[in-house]
């Protein structure tokens, strides 16, 4: 079983994912960041709706969980349309497919979330329906072996993927238009902060809300994650209130240090500057010394890191850079000394 931690930028529960859905704002007007993709999604739907077409088919992509879900649910608003959800993995037969294509209707919204998971065969048979709006469906095997050819009334697919470069070429190919979403600054992770706390009734302080955005590692989830942490401490322990003071109080206790970082961070930042010297060392090395899954590690630990600068991944394995000791208030390796040559 994985560990699940406060700051990972996946979904950890079905709950969590209900939850966050009462906190999607529901216009463009009202979506905090990504000020360039904002702008021209804006435009995209407005030059749609002049023409009374649906939209061009759109492909979100960018880490988890900064917000492709939540725009293909504001598409589906700005459109006034029906919006119908799935995923990658979830569709594995071409006839659960075709019950979905069959019943979009006229500029429906069809969002497939982690679309580089597809199987081969879905992804095919998406082709037409994406160009041409009509699905060939074979009846019967062998001899019998008939195809009927399906029409589909035009409908926006929207797809959401942590991994573009994975895609085929047909596939993406078929969208016209991309989206890059980038990791929020702490200022709109902040504006993030206060509206949510709006929305669930919480007293919360400016001062606090600098504090939860300055730890959710630029991801809305994990800003929204840390709040609902907070507001639950502030019930118990502070009256409700949630001052600066009580949102440090109550990260601390999560484990949550000032830059994001959590015990399973800190830890192999640690075992590679005291047990390792620093680095560099392998991966299974670490995976083996901190009893965890090498994917955990590569997956879920290594890449806020990596951003960050605290480490690196160098052909010898891992090695912890400079900003990794300070955090730790580790002393600084001593420079080799220099080789001489004759």
């Amino acid at each position: 079983m994985s560990r699940v931690r406060l700051v990972s930028p996946e979904l950890i529960s079905k709950e969590e994912e209900s939850f966050n859905r009462t906190l999607r704002p529901p216009t463009l007007d009202e979506y905090v960041g990504q000020k360039k993709l904002v702008e021209k999604l804006s435009i995209a739907l407005e030059a749609a709706g002049k023409r009374g077409e649906p939209l061009e088919h759109v492909l979100f992509y960018g880490p988890p969980g900064l917000g492709k879900t939540t725009l293909a649910y504001i598409i589906a608003n700005a459109m006034g349309s029906k919006i119908t959800t799935t995923s990658g993995p979830a569709l594995e037969r071409t006839g659960d497919l075709m019950g979905i294509l069959t019943n979009l209707g006229e500029g429906d919204i069809f969002f497939i979330d982690e679309i580089h998971r597809l199987p081969a065969n879905i992804e095919e048979f998406l082709y037409p329906a994406m160009e041409d709006f009509k699905v060939d469906f074979v009846v019967d095997k062998g001899m019998f072996a008939k195809t009927i050819n399906v029409p589909l009334k035009k409908f926006t697919l929207v797809g959401a993927t942590t991994r573009a470069g994975t895609l085929s070429s047909p596939l993406r190919n078929r969208f016209g238009l991309f989206f890059h979403l980038e990791f929020y600054n702490d200022d709109e992770l902040r504006r993030i902060v206060v509206r949510s706390a709006r929305i669930l009734g919480a007293k919360l302080e400016e001062g606090a809300a600098l504090e939860i955005a300055g730890r959710a590692r630029g991801t809305p989830r994990i800003a929204n994650r840390l709040l609902r942490r907070v507001r639950d401490y502030a019930e118990v322990k502070a009256d409700g209130g949630i001052t600066r003071a009580v949102a440090r109080d109550a990260l601390k206790l999560e484990g949550v240090d000032e830059l994001g970082l959590d015990d399973l961070d800190r830890t192999f930042l640690d075992t590679i500057i005291r047990i390792y010297s620093g680095g560099p060392v392998g991966v299974e090395a670490l995976a083996a010394t901190l009893n965890e899954e090498v994917d955990t590690l590569v997956d879920m630990v290594e890449p806020f890191l990596l951003q960050q600068g605290f480490i690196s991944r160098t052909k010898s394995g891992r090695k912890a850079n400079e900003p990794a000791y300070r955090h730790l208030n580790q002393p600084l390796p001593r420079a080799a000394p220099p080789k001489l040559f004759e």
